[in-house]
């Protein structure tokens, strides 16, 4: 089920409503720039593929020559960290194996990547709104 807000999407399952939205960046081994031509076209389609196996939203995508921009959407029982996971782990096996340049790289991805939360209101309305509840 889905709630709609003027700027953001409310989800829910059987017993959680959640709006988590994650900004995230990740980069290939040693910042390679290999993220171009047809292995950018194959990553994005991965990428939604994934997406729809597991159930989370890619809100915005920007590949770059050697790193990755999202906005994503999942879950907070999932939880952003497997969804990265999934996103890294699947990709760089399937890319590896139809870009055989590719394989002279240990691995795809590095181990890490940059996470924020991103969200319509700032972290000082919503400690106000917590602050002025104990009033209700």
């Amino acid at each position: 089920m889905e709630i709609k807000d003027p700027i953001k999407t409310y989800k829910s399952n059987s017993h959680l409503v959640y709006s988590c939205y994650y900004h995230v960046i990740f980069c290939p081994k040693y910042r390679r720039k290999c993220l171009t031509g047809n292995v950018e076209t194959r990553l994005k389609e991965l990428f939604k593929e994934i997406s729809t196996k597991y159930n989370f939203e890619i809100n915005d995508l920007e590949v770059m020559s050697d790193h990755v921009h999202m906005i994503i959407s999942c879950d907070p029982s999932f939880g952003i960290m497997t969804v990265i996971h999934k996103l890294k782990g699947i990709t760089s096996n399937i890319l590896r194996k139809e870009f055989l340049f590719l394989k002279k790289m240990p691995t795809l991805w590095t181990r890490s990547c940059f996470i924020s939360s991103v969200g319509s209101v700032s972290l000082e309305v919503v400690k106000k709104y917590i602050e002025n509840q104990k009033g209700k």
